[in-house]
């Protein structure tokens, strides 16, 4: 059994996926920019070794820049209605990482890889560098000419309840599988007080906790986030693992630790409570190895909503202005 499980491990955590959708495909700057991969590597390992918690930033940047006007690097561009200056998106970080790539790309070979490409392939190396699996990322995306602050406000948010979530997710073509794969991405990184503390004191107004909390858990997260203050304390939001991409977030969620309140919602509602089942059941065992092999198909399909290739858009020169 031993033997198995290994075969497994090694077999499922790497996942190179030979997939095309439209004009993307693996490899697709094999000829025109070979180092291309490489490149992005070693920026985003480099960014990663100062500072780990950029890993889930560049995780949600490139989720925020998928789910509006699908994923084009929308999301770089700094102008004062941009998308970026979006409330939903002023939290955002991990800029500078791909900039950093893009720069080298440019000198490397210009004008060739996207931005929207960079966010792609930077959201998979930070993934396999916290922990979790790789994959073969399908490339050839076009980088777009739009970004209206105006446009995000469809991004799922962190009150938002499974309904919800499920009808924003069902809107860019992803089943409950889907959501709940991809919110397990929430295995790294850190919120903001400020987007859950109304679970800790006055949830819908009634002046007590959400029940959901277990209560073990609710006075230590009075302590880190008192009810007085600006909320910029920041919380890990899967707690005792939030630089290791794993599946103790499930378990979390499961047993009432879930941070955000839309996290913790997946265990209420019965089909997304089953897929959770199905990633806590077994932290160390061949469950863990399911999201290993299930995040990667995920996350390939959420990278290729309403994607621009051929004549489309454009490849930006410098990722936070158009051309």
């Amino acid at each position: 059994m031993e033997c198995l499980h290994l075969v497994l491990m090694v077999a499922m955590t790497t996942v190179v996926v030979m997939y095309g959708e439209g004009d993307l495909k693996t490899g697709f700057y094999s000829s025109s920019c070979p180092k291309s991969e490489s490149i992005v590597r070693s920026t985003v390992e480099k960014y990663l070794d100062k500072d780990p918690t950029l890993a889930a930033a560049l995780l949600r940047l490139h989720f925020h820049d998928c789910f509006v006007q699908g994923c084009d690097a929308s999301v770089l561009i700094d102008s004062p209605s941009s998308e970026r200056k979006a409330f939903p998106n002023l939290g955002l970080r991990g800029f500078q990482v791909i900039d950093g790539a893009k720069s080298q790309l440019e000198a490397a070979c210009p004008g060739v890889v996207s931005c929207a490409d960079i966010l792609a392939l930077a959201a998979r190396d930070a993934v396999d560098l916290s922990g979790g699996p790789s994959w073969g990322v399908p490339t050839g995306r076009r980088d777009g000419r739009v970004s209206l602050s105006s446009d995000a406000s469809n991004l799922p948010g962190p009150a938002d309840s499974v309904a919800v979530q499920r009808q924003k997710f069902a809107a860019k073509g992803l089943d409950d599988h889907d959501l709940v794969t991809l919110v397990g991405a929430h295995t790294i990184g850190q919120t903001d007080c400020l987007f859950f503390r109304y679970r800790l004191y006055n949830f819908t107004v009634t002046g007590s906790a959400d029940p959901s909390i277990t209560q073990a858990f609710l006075q230590p997260l009075q302590t880190l986030c008192p009810k007085a203050g600006d909320g910029s304390q920041r919380v890990g939001l899967d707690k005792d693992s939030e630089l290791k991409f794993d599946v103790s977030f499930f378990k979390n969620v499961r047993d009432g630790y879930g941070i955000l309140e839309s996290d913790q919602r997946l265990w209420g509602d019965a089909s997304t409570r089953r897929v959770v089942e199905n990633y806590a059941g077994n932290v160390r065992g061949l469950l863990g190895v399911r999201f290993n092999f299930e995040f990667p198909k995920a996350m390939i399909k959420m990278s290729t909503i309403d994607v621009k290739t051929g004549a489309q858009g454009e490849i930006r020169k410098i990722c936070s202005n158009f051309n």
